[in-house]
């Protein structure tokens, strides 16, 4: 891939990845517990509670953020504020939390061990290409 085209990547993993977040609010309890959100997010949303809501709107809203940030990055976007600092926080978010999988295992009895795994590979994933989409790209950041 040329340089563009990892941060363009990263920006459509972000976009993924919030529309995703925007379905467990409208797909309710059963999408809730199929991405792994824990029973008690699940059941919280079955009784009519406005916190699953509310938490899972604001996830959808910083995955959109970043994805906004990473087509900024790309030159698809304007280029937004703090560029270069934001996108390297945003990435290091990513890696932190691939990382946290021990701590998460330990503390998260509520979520499924295999839920843990699939979600730290894949925003390693994500950190991964966003960091080859800001080493790629740092001389137009």
């Amino acid at each position: 891939m040329d340089r563009i085209n990892w941060l363009v990547a990263a920006g459509i993993l972000n976009t993924i990845a919030a529309l995703l977040h925007l379905g467990c609010v409208f797909g309710g309890p059963s999408w809730y517990r199929f991405f792994g959100a824990g029973e008690g997010m699940a059941r919280l949303a079955a009784q009519g509670s406005w916190r699953p809501t509310l938490i899972t709107l604001s996830i959808t809203a910083i995955l959109a953020g970043w994805a906004a940030y990473a087509f900024s990055g790309a030159g698809l976007l304007p280029r937004l504020p703090l560029l270069r600092p934001a996108l390297i926080l945003i990435c290091t978010v990513y890696f932190a939390r691939a990382a946290a999988y021990p701590v998460m295992i330990a503390r998260m009895p509520g979520h499924s061990t295999t839920f843990l795994q699939v979600s730290s590979a894949i925003v390693l994933v994500f950190a991964i290409v966003h960091a080859i989409g800001i080493w790629t790209s740092w001389d137009r950041l």
